[in-house]
């Protein structure tokens, strides 16, 4: 199994919290790789919030591919933050030119653009460069979003993290999402290591999803871009959850109405059963098979965590008023959070969806039974 460690404070704090309480949990991953989402950002990117921040890996014939690219389509760096390793990497860590993090102004000709059409070009951007990536070998490109940074690499996540000095001031964040990958593929693929990102939403889950073909099917039938690559059978939740609420227009509370809807019996007595039945009807292929813990980011900064219905995947939320955690395990929030109150600690059972909310003051359990929110 996978381990998976999410954090939401008030305070931003650099990568290596997530990664430490990864290490405690080191039963849980074989060290194949790790993967590191950032966001509500500190240091300098701070100030620059509204600036889209490419990550991604390169070779040095890839980075000069890449300036061209940008130079071509109006963009202009406004900061970087380039990681130039030792000409000695690890055991198991591969060797690489340069661990890039990007933030650009946007084109003049973007001026007077909606926030729809902006985002809809950086994800155009982002899937042209994965393309042009894969087609020469020479380019990772991980994420194009203002105010995000993703990262992944294989290896131990922790040799990784000091490998790569991730606790600079550059990279702190107030949301850090960390997976430990327990390889369940032939080969290892950068892009199949979670978190996973999709249009200001982003998931990592600890399973598998025997459901993944008739998901992929659906979704890649609703031809909307960036629903593409599916290298992992958990890639899929992170588009259903963009499907939710940009395409369906409802809210984290409906989430598991749609990945695991509750059975006849109950839903007839639900206080919106004429719209969850609905649901399950038109959305039934998106019906996952796990076991599966999922933890999510959503674009106002609430972090979430749900169980599939066979909840065999182990998961806790907890912490203190200013500062929450998810982890697989409590040892890992015992490694970062130790002097909370531990009574207070929930795990989340298979109607559960927790979430912590961008003021980060509270745990709030929403169960299937409740009425929906309706609005998101």
């Amino acid at each position: 199994m996978c381990r998976l460690f999410a954090i939401t404070s008030e305070t931003p704090m650099t990568p290596m919290v997530a990664l430490e309480a990864l290490d405690v949990m080191r039963e849980g991953h074989d060290g194949s790789g790790v993967g590191i989402f950032l966001r509500d950002l500190g240091g300098p990117f701070e100030k620059i919030k509204d600036s889209p921040i490419l990550s991604g890996i390169f070779t040095d014939q890839g980075i000069r591919r890449l300036d061209h690219y940008m130079m071509e389509h109006g963009f202009l760096t406004k900061h970087k933050v380039t990681i130039k390793v030792p000409k000695e990497q690890p055991p198991g860590v591969p060797k690489r030119d340069i661990y890039l993090i990007r933030a650009y102004e946007y084109p003049d000709s973007w001026e007077g653009w909606s926030e729809e059409k902006i985002y809809a070009e950086l994800t155009r951007i982002r899937l042209e460069l994965v393309e042009m990536g894969a087609e020469k070998e020479d380019m990772i490109v991980f994420s194009f979003w203002p105010d995000v940074i993703m990262l992944k690499e294989i290896g131990d996540p922790l040799t990784v993290a000091r490998y790569l000095q991730l606790d600079r001031e550059e990279l702190q964040a107030r949301v850090i999402m960390a997976q430990g990958r327990q390889n369940t593929n032939y080969a290892i693929n950068l892009y199949a290591c979670h978190p996973f990102f999709q249009g200001g939403f982003s998931t990592m889950t600890n399973g598998e999803n025997t459901a993944f073909v008739p998901i992929r099917e659906f979704l890649m039938s609703r031809n909307i871009p960036g629903y593409s690559g599916f290298e992992s059978d958990s890639q899929v939740f992170v588009f259903i959850l963009h499907y939710l609420f940009k395409q369906l227009g409802l809210g984290i509370d409906a989430y598991k109405h749609i990945i695991t809807p509750l059975q006849d019996d109950v839903l007839a007595a639900h206080p919106d059963h004429v719209l969850l039945k609905h649901l399950k009807q038109t959305c039934r292929r998106l019906i996952i098979d796990g076991p599966n813990c999922v933890i999510g980011c959503l674009p106002d900064h609430s972090l979430f965590m749900v169980q599939d219905r066979k909840k065999l995947r182990p998961g806790v939320v907890g912490g203190r008023p200013g500062m929450y955690a998810f982890s697989s395990e409590i040892c890992g929030l015992d490694a970062v959070i130790p002097n909370r109150d531990k009574s207070k600690d929930f795990q989340p059972m298979y109607m559960d969806t927790v979430v912590v909310g961008p003021d980060r003051g509270e745990v709030v359990v929403c169960q299937q039974t409740e009425a929906l929110a309706l609005q998101h």
